[in-house]
C-alpha cells in the first residue's frame, strides 16, 4: 500500500500593518462622531443664543376732531391814527413847558410858551400905525365931503376934486394895510402860545427852557391820536388773493374780515379791529401790499412803535381731524401717517393735509377721528409690523419762550 505523504497546507501570512489599519478606521469614526456631536451642540447653542424679535415701543395719539378756525398771521407795527408834529411858528426864546411828557393832552391845550414881549410890542406898534391911518382917513373923508358940493357948483376945479378923492382912497387903502399888519402882529403874538391841534398822547419834548426856537429849527414834540390806533402790516399777493377769495365766498369784502391783535406777551388784545386802508398798488421791491388796520384803544394801552401779530380768521372748518405735525412724514411730495390698528399692527397710509394749526396739522382725507397715529417712533416701524404702544407725551416748551408759528411771518410794515 502506498504510503501517503502529508503535505502541510501553506499558511497565509498576515501583513504586519493590518492591526494598525483597524485602529485607524476606529479613530476616524470616533473623530467623525466627535465632530458631529460638536456641530450638534454648536447648533443647539446657536439656537439658544438667538433672541426672539423685539417688539418696538412707539408713542401714539388719537386723531382729534373739533371745529377749527383757519387763520393767517402777519407782523404789524403800531402807529398813531394821527401824528401831529408840534413846531414853533415864530422865532423866540422858550420860557415855559405846560404839559407832562407822555400824558394825554386835549385839543387846544397849552404845551409851550415863547417869550411874548417882542410880539406884544409889535402889536402895540401896529395898533398905533392903524390909529394914524384912521385919523388920516377921517381927514381925507372930511375934505372930500366939503369939496364935492363945491365941485358941483364949479366953485373948485376938477383937479381939486380929483386930489381929494385920491387922498381919500389912499388913506382908506393905508388903513386896510394897517389892519392887516395889526392882525399879523396879533397872530404872531398868539403863536407864542403853542397848543395841541388834536387830542392825543404828547411825546417827550425835544427843546429845553431857554432854547431859541425858530420855524426852521425842527419839531418840539409829537402828539399822537391813539384811539383808535393804527397797525400797519404787509401782505403778499398770494395772501391777498386768499383773503379776498375767502371774503367773497362769505359774501363780504376783504376789508370786512375781522382782525385779532396778538401782543408781544402772547395775549390776545380785547378789541377786534378791521382793515382801514389797502394800498393802491403792490410794492415792486417786496411784492407786498401795505395794509393799515384800526383797533379801538379806549384805555390808551397801545402806543405807537409797539409790535404785534395780526390774525385774520378766514373760515371755520367744522369737525376737522387733527394730528400733531410730528406725526406726519413727507416723502417725495406725499404725506404719510403711520396708523396703529386694534391689533397693534402698523398701517402706513397716504393722507391729504390741509392747514397747519399751531403744532397740529389738519388732515383733509385719509384719516378718521379716533384712529391712533404714531407721533414718536415712526422711523422704527414698517407696514404690517406689530408694535407696543404708549401715550404720546409732548415735549415741554422752553421756559420763557413762546411756541413757534407754523410758518415764518413777513417782516413788519413801517409807517413810511
Amino acid at each position: 500500500m502506498p504510503t501517503s505523504i502529508h503535505r502541510p497546507l501553506p499558511s497565509r501570512s498576515v501583513p504586519a500593518d493590518r492591526p494598525n489599519a483597524h485602529a485607524g478606521r476606529a479613530r476616524y469614526g470616533l473623530t467623525v462622531l466627535t465632530c458631529a456631536a460638536a456641530l450638534l451642540l454648536a447648533a443647539c447653542d446657536k439656537e439658544k443664543a438667538t433672541p426672539a424679535p423685539v417688539v418696538p415701543v412707539v408713542q401714539v395719539v388719537e386723531a382729534a376732531q373739533r371745529d377749527v378756525p383757519i387763520t393767517m398771521e402777519w407782523v404789524g407795527a403800531m402807529d398813531g391814527n394821527i401824528n401831529a408834529a408840534i413846531r414853533p411858528q415864530v422865532t423866540g426864546y422858550l420860557i415855559r413847558q405846560n404839559y407832562r411828557e407822555g400824558d394825554l393832552v386835549k385839543k387846544g391845550q397849552l404845551l409851550f410858551e415863547i417869550d411874548p414881549r417882542t410880539f406884544e410890542a409889535a402889536v402895540d406898534e401896529a395898533a398905533g400905525i392903524r390909529a394914524q391911518k384912521v385919523a388920516r382917513l377921517d381927514t381925507t373923508s372930511a375934505n372930500l365931503a366939503r369939496i364935492k358940493p363945491l365941485a358941483e357948483k364949479n366953485a373948485v376945479s376938477q383937479k381939486d376934486l380929483d386930489d381929494a378923492t385920491g387922498a381919500f382912497q389912499s388913506a382908506k387903502a393905508e388903513l386896510e394895510a394897517a389892519d392887516a399888519n395889526l392882525k399879523t402882529a396879533k397872530l404872531n403874538l398868539g403863536f407864542t402860545k403853542i397848543t395841541s391841534p388834536i387830542t392825543g398822547i404828547a411825546g417827550i419834548a425835544k427843546a429845553q427852557i431857554g432854547d431859541l426856537l425858530s420855524p426852521s429849527g425842527g419839531e418840539l414834540t409829537t402828539v399822537s391820536s391813539v384811539d383808535p390806533i393804527k397797525v400797519y402790516f404787509n401782505i403778499s399777493e398770494q395772501e391777498y388773493l386768499k383773503v379776498a377769495t375767502a371774503a367773497d365766498a362769505a359774501g363780504k369784502k376783504a376789508q370786512d374780515v375781522p382782525l385779532d391783535l396778538i401782543l408781544v406777551d402772547g395775549s390776545i388784545y380785547g378789541h377786534r379791529g378791521k382793515v382801514s386802508v389797502l394800498n393802491r398798488q403792490v410794492d415792486v421791491a417786496t411784492g407786498t401790499f401795505k395794509v393799515a388796520s384800526l383797533f379801538p384803544n379806549p384805555n390808551n394801552l397801545l402806543r405807537p412803535g409797539q409790535f404785534g401779530r395780526i390774525r385774520a380768521t378766514m373760515q371755520v372748518v367744522k369737525g376737522a381731524v387733527l394730528v400733531p405735525q410730528r406725526a406726519v412724514t413727507e416723502m417725495q411730495g406725499k404725506f404719510l401717517l403711520a396708523v396703529v390698528g386694534p391689533d397693534n399692527k402698523v398701517d402706513v397710509r397716504p393722507v391729504v393735509v390741509g392747514e397747519r394749526i399751531g403744532s397740529e396739522w389738519l388732515i383733509a382725507q385719509g384719516l378718521k377721528a379716533g384712529e391712533k397715529v404714531i407721533a414718536e417712533g415712526t422711523q422704527k416701524v414698517r407696514p404690517g409690523m406689530t408694535v407696543q404702544t404708549k401715550p404720546f407725551v409732548p415735549a415741554a416748551p422752553a421756559p420763557g419762550g413762546a411756541g413757534k408759528a407754523a410758518s415764518a411771518p413777513a417782516a413788519a410794515a413801517s409807517k413810511g
